[in-house]
């Protein structure tokens, strides 16, 4: 059987935050939000890791999070960078300065991933519980001959916001049975004194509620959807209605279109845990005590892989 595996996507710039937001430290002895997650896969049993980063982040990434990672599993690096898996006959369009975003990222993995997969963000932490779900069903879940098998975690919209400004979540819509109807990402979301509200165009705002379910990224995901990637990045690249200097071509917009159209039934799981996350700078004091009060409630120790 194959590994199961964990591709944490790490090639992130962190435009609004002001830094490298993937190694700074947010634990009691340097720990950095990837070694949370690196530990929890752990406990949930995955055996192999792919780290997607940018070249110029190798030596650091490698010193900082991958020496400690290949002591506990097999580890693939994945280098994104704006030319990479850009199909035949397509040029980098002028002004464009930052890669295509997760679905390329995701897409870019085919060569070291040969079985079933989870998909996170490197600065996210999801908790155990999250990871743990997402991996137990993915263990066990394979593709039909006429639909894909795919799952992701669920987070309360209310429990994954941020104090500091405006975030980016994907809006789950779900069926009676708990299966993903569609999934659409909300670009701008943001909490106000009346409630939590988006906008797609910065002029009209929209309400959103505390409960509805956000996708924070985290998904399970079968080698069926490489092909689906390469297709629809293609698509991406070739419509005209998009800005190609700007846009992203999102995994969850890709997640949500396989489902829409009865491709794929994907799974929600869903959590009541808290999501943290740091988008901004001032975010990073709420994650570090997030962190301590989990490590008082015993549910990590003070010192992780002692």
């Amino acid at each position: 059987m194959d590994k199961l595996a964990m591709v944490i996507m790490a090639a992130g710039i962190g435009s609004r935050y002001g830094g490298l937001k993937q190694v700074d430290p947010v634990g009691p002895n340097g720990e950095i939000i990837i070694d949370y997650s690196l530990y929890d896969a752990w406990r949930a049993g995955i055996e192999q890791v792919v780290f997607i980063i940018r070249p110029d982040l190798e030596q650091a990434f490698k010193e900082k999070i991958g020496l400690e990672a290949e002591k506990h599993f097999e580890v693939s690096y994945v280098f994104q960078t704006i030319d990479r898996g850009l199909p035949s006959g397509f040029q980098i369009p002028a002004g464009r300065k930052k890669p295509w975003g997760t679905g390329q990222a995701v897409m870019l993995c085919q060569p070291v991933i040969s079985g079933n997969f989870l998909v996170i963000n490197a600065d996210d932490f999801y908790g155990y519980e999250a990871i743990k779900k997402l991996a137990d069903y993915m263990r066990q879940t394979k593709d039909e001959p006429s639909y894909y098998n795919y799952a992701l975690v669920a987070y309360r919209l209310g429990n994954t916001l941020s104090e500091h400004g405006h975030v980016a979540r994907g809006i789950c819509r779900l069926s009676p049975d708990g299966h993903l109807l569609d999934l659409r990402e909300r670009t701008r979301v943001q909490k106000f004194p009346d409630g939590i509200k988006y906008t797609e165009d910065g002029q009209t705002w929209h309400s959103l509620s505390p409960d509805d379910l956000a996708s924070m990224n985290i998904f399970g995901l079968t080698p069926s959807i490489f092909p689906e990637l390469q297709a629809r990045f293609r698509s991406f690249l070739s419509d005209p209605a998009i800005d190609l200097t700007r846009a992203e071509f999102y995994i969850p917009e890709v997640v949500g279109a396989v489902a829409r159209e009865g491709k794929a039934r994907v799974r929600v799981l869903t959590t009541e845990e808290r999501w943290f996350g740091v988008t901004y700078q001032e975010d990073r004091s709420w994650v570090q005590a997030s962190i301590r009060q989990l490590i008082k409630e015993g549910k990590y120790p003070e010192k992780l892989w002692a």
